[in-house]
């Protein structure tokens, strides 16, 4: 009996090891490893010709650039799986900067970070230097090999055997092939952009037929792989040149519904996620150009936790008083509305830079549009704050801007029975503070402002196949995305400095003037005075490009009126171009060469991100207080 047991006992691990082993999906798993196999040996031939070459003659350098160019497939190749699964790594083996601040959603909960670049685009880039030698270029590769290993440790490699991280990792991919991978933002060489987009897609149909196999349990769907053929047959089919590429139709009929499918597959399958890089990404979003594609700020502040439709509509209505209100300021005659006029798209287009508290001087800083500010995880220009309430009580107790104190404020606004009435009937809701304080003022003011930033512009609705635009703003998607070298900076679909996966914001130089003769640079430092670097100074903060037909004047002092002048202002190579002194500029010095018909088809495409927002009136008195001297305050403000 005992042996029969002992039997039985042996049949029945050898049965669940049997089991185990067919339930994992090896073939899948073979793919990726060989992959990640033919990366690494393309790098280290890569390195190894560095190694044995001088840099001394152009027929080297071809060979190494030729080189690069064959791991930069391989890299492609798997990219799908390197960039959502360790982007630290990631960036290792194809950063585009040589140094980066890492200012990423993160930075809500610490100091930002110095990280330097290495990989294949830097090593492209490396080699056209007049001081490159074979041991700073073998360093960056060597640092990639280092970092593409990564991808064969058990921490990723675990991940790999539930299909969990696939769609997670294809859903990365289509956000980049809308906003990234035919833009040139890091592929250091414009003929190869669209080769390298076409390699990697086809080889991704690879990895899609792998994972199926794998997992036929949750499986990429028929009508995806059909829509995701004809992607491919469409990308054959189109011109090598990025300029002549059309970017419009690939992510219109291609990418966007391709999304569209992922996403429901990701809610069908019931996809769970374990990264940071999902944190912004809306699992419910309906399309790459929907508003809940993702989410920078919570407007709601200390409200958080209110979800009732009445209830936020309270919520709102305050908020509305309060930022039309200039019991905000310390001298009773300044409000929010004073520079960001909700007619004018929620800023001030009738001066370069508003009046100083004083109402004498004028401060240094465009007035910024409140709309689609919640799209950005640091707000400002230099990215000084990481939430709108901090935003607006930096606003109200700053002596230049509205000269208020906290607490006084505070007092202020309670002394108006209204106000008093209705936080207190909110305060049940913010059960972490058991009084009223000034961050429930804050958080009903960024509530109020952020419900006119939902609205959708015409080129959302031609993205999202209910609306046509014209052949025009098609061509000047098409520019943006390609000659003209905006959609490097401003990436889809808001149009910021805020890039797939949607938990970063970037921050460029651009050799800004003091005035448009380009006699100075603009003194403002930007970005350094928050986070001193070398990379840092004249900084700022990519902003959207969303209603800029009614948000001048443009740049962060507001020195160009029009969009034209500022259209040509990069066409000419930004500071440098125009001749000042810019070490560190990162907008490339170099004229996009942009002729009169393309220039103004740019501006075209513009102005189909201009959003139909229905404004509203103000209030027509504001609450009255317990001190008479605060009921002789005007709607609106003085200033």
């Amino acid at each position: 009996m005992k042996k029969i047991i002992i039997g039985c006992i042996a049949l029945l691990v050898c049965v669940l090891s049997f089991s185990f082993k067919d339930d994992k999906p090896v073939a899948y798993l073979q793919h990726y490893q060989a992959s990640i196999q033919k990366l690494k040996d393309a790098e280290a031939a890569l390195l190894q010709l560095i190694r044995s070459s001088e840099l001394n003659d152009s027929t080297t350098v071809k060979k190494i650039r030729s080189s690069i160019a064959v791991a930069r497939r391989e890299m492609k190749a798997v990219d799908i799986w390197l960039r959502y699964l360790e982007p630290i790594a990631h960036k290792k083996i194809n950063g585009p900067l040589p140094v980066e601040w890492e200012t990423e959603v993160f930075e809500k909960f610490e100091k930002p970070y110095k990280r330097e670049g290495a990989g294949l685009t830097l090593a492209a880039l490396y080699l056209d230097e007049e001081n490159a030698t074979p041991d700073s270029l073998a360093s960056l590769i060597g640092s990639a090999i280092q970092a593409t290993d990564i991808y064969t440790h058990d921490s990723i490699t675990r991940s790999l055997e539930t299909y969990h991280h696939f769609f997670l990792c294809n859903r990365l991919f289509l956000l980049n092939l809308a906003a990234i991978y035919t833009t040139g933002f890091e592929c250091p060489d414009g003929d190869a952009v669209i080769p390298e987009l076409k390699d990697m897609i086809r080889a991704t149909r690879v990895i899609y037929q792998s994972f199926n196999e794998g997992f036929p349990a949750t499986p990429l769907t028929k009508a995806y792989l059909d829509l995701y053929d004809a992607t491919i047959l469409f990308c054959s089919s189109q011109p090598d040149a990025p300029e002549k590429f059309d970017h419009f139709s690939f992510i219109r009929d291609y990418v966007n519904p391709l999304f569209i499918l992922n996403q429901g597959m990701i809610k069908e399958y019931k996809v769970v996620s374990k990264s940071m890089v999902d944190y912004a990404i809306n699992k419910n979003a309906t399309s790459i150009f929907s508003k809940t594609l993702y989410n920078g700020q919570n407007s709601k502040g200390i409200f958080v936790r209110v979800n009732d439709a009445n209830t936020l509509r309270e919520l709102e209505s305050i908020g509305k008083l309060l930022f039309y209100d200039p019991i905000l300021s310390g001298n009773n005659e300044r409000s929010c509305a004073s520079c960001h006029n909700p007619q004018q798209y929620f800023t001030d287009t009738s001066f370069a830079t508003p009046f100083d508290y004083d109402h004498i001087s004028y401060l240094k800083r465009n007035t910024p549009s409140l709309i689609n500010s919640q799209y950005n995880h640091l707000i400002m220009m230099d990215g000084k704050h990481y939430t709108l309430q901090h935003q607006t009580k930096a606003v109200v107790t700053n002596a230049k801007e509205m000269g208020g104190e906290e607490q006084g404020i505070l007092e202020k606004i309670l002394s108006c029975k209204d106000y008093k009435k209705a936080f207190t009937k909110l305060l049940p809701f913010t059960p972490q503070e058991n009084e009223i304080t000034f961050e429930h003022i804050a958080s009903a003011i960024t509530y109020y402002y952020s419900k006119f930033s939902v609205s959708n512009a015409p080129f959302d609705l031609a993205m999202n196949q209910q609306q046509t635009v014209s052949a025009d703003v098609k061509q000047g998607f098409n520019l943006f995305m390609s000659k003209a070298q905006c959609a490097t900076c401003h990436f889809v679909p808001q149009f910021n400095g805020v890039k797939p996966p949607y938990i970063g914001s970037e921050f460029e130089v651009l050799g800004v003037p003091e005035h448009k003769d380009f006699k100075k640079l603009s003194g403002d430092n930007g970005r350094y005075d928050v986070n001193p670097a070398y990379e840092t100074r004249h900084a700022f903060r990519t902003g959207s490009l969303r209603n800029s037909a009614h948000t001048m004047p443009y740049m962060h002092n507001g020195v160009f009126k029009t969009m034209d002048e500022v259209i040509e202002f990069y066409n000419n190579g930004g500071g440098v171009g125009a001749g000042l002194d810019v070490v560190n500029q990162t907008l490339s010095a170099d004229s996009l060469k942009l002729n009169t018909v393309e220039k103004k088809q740019l501006v075209q495409f513009i102005n189909a991100l201009d959003e139909t927002i229905i404004f509203e009136k103000a209030p027509v008195k504001l609450p009255s207080s317990d001190t008479q001297a605060l009921n002789k305050r005007k709607v609106g403000g003085v200033y």
